[in-house]
């Protein structure tokens, strides 16, 4: 079966709702929606760095505990591993603090085996930072010539906005290499101070990349695509626990949908079909909704069972 691959950084959440801490998990962007996936039973690797220490070590054993292959993740010796104090507001959203200790990232990586139709997945800043843009420029080489899909969420942190301009070369860099790009009116207003799905795809995405997807919370989905596709998908309303995890988890049932529906890289090269699209909407939006009914940064087991038991008639032809 093909494969997904992320790329992305690693960080310990430890979340507080009322002032008091309620959980500690392994998390990171690409990290929370490999861990679904691998929940989901879509073969999965990750690539990544870890501190030389216990968050680093459970960072790792999480994953394999998941399903993932964790061993392109590369540990860094004499550093500590990334911690960060996720506050829920009263609509379960989260303020964060970060602390870092890595004096630099590295990126010491062994590239796992890339092939036509495996789904490459980046995003956050450790898809543009500049200290390991030759380590992820090679990787996103090597999945273009090998004939593997890349998906990019933008997912640009209002902490970065100062480095907008010494970033955007990185970034239109990315967009070109990407088969879909995936970003929330959040990242676009931060970028480009735009707001609308139709500016940031007119004028930022659709020279570089057709495929656009455009997400704001509980509004609409947004979809631009090959031909003039425009579709806008509602959201439905769901009792969040916590909203971490939510745009994470969206992308991961997005890339669930494209290998549960079929979408490859012959069809990448033309337009997807409008059904095809519906279907791993509704995935990704399932996916997300998932993961806002508890604390925990990615789908609960129980629902990656029942998405691995689609998946497996899905692949046997029996939809």
């Amino acid at each position: 079966m093909r494969k997904v691959i992320g790329i992305g950084e690693t960080v310990l959440d430890i979340i507080f709702k009322g002032g008091q801490p309620v959980s500690a998990v392994p998390g990171g962007s690409v990290y929370n929606g490999i861990i679904s996936l691998g929940r989901a039973g879509v073969p999965a690797a990750f690539i990544s760095e870890v501190g030389d220490d216990r968050i680093g070590e459970k960072t790792v054993s999480f994953l394999k505990e998941n399903g993932v292959d964790a061993s392109c993740v590369s540990g860094n010796k004499g550093t500590k591993s990334p911690v960060s104090l996720a506050f829920l507001n009263d609509k379960n959203d989260a303020e964060y603090i970060f602390y870092k200790d890595h004096p630099h990232d590295r990126l010491d990586y062994i590239t796992p085996e890339i092939n036509r139709d495996d789904i490459v997945m980046l995003g956050s800043y450790y898809a543009v930072n500049p200290v390991i843009r030759p380590q992820v420029a090679a990787i996103l080489n090597a999945a273009r010539d090998r004939g593997a899909i890349i998906y990019y969420d933008v997912n640009f942190r209002a902490a970065h906005a100062d480095e907008v301009m010494k970033l955007t070369p990185n970034i239109l860099e990315n967009f070109e290499y990407a088969d879909i790009v995936r970003g929330s009116r959040d990242d676009f207003n931060v970028m480009y101070r735009m707001d609308t799905p139709d500016k940031v795809y007119n004028s930022e995405i659709s020279f570089y990349c057709k495929k656009f997807v455009y997400t704001d919370g509980a509004a609409d989905v947004e979809l631009r695509g090959d031909n003039g596709l425009r579709k806008s998908y509602p959201v439905e309303a769901t009792e969040t626990v916590s909203t971490i995890g939510a745009g994470d988890n969206f992308n991961a049932g997005l890339v669930y949908g494209m290998v549960r529906y079929g979408v490859t890289r012959d069809m990448m090269d033309g337009a997807i079909p409008e059904q095809t699209w519906d279907n791993i909407i509704r995935c990704a939006l399932a996916f997300s909704a998932n993961c806002c009914r508890s604390i925990g940064n990615s789908v609960d087991k129980a629902f990656g069972e029942a998405m691995k038991k689609e998946l497996d008639n899905a692949l046997k032809g029996n939809n």
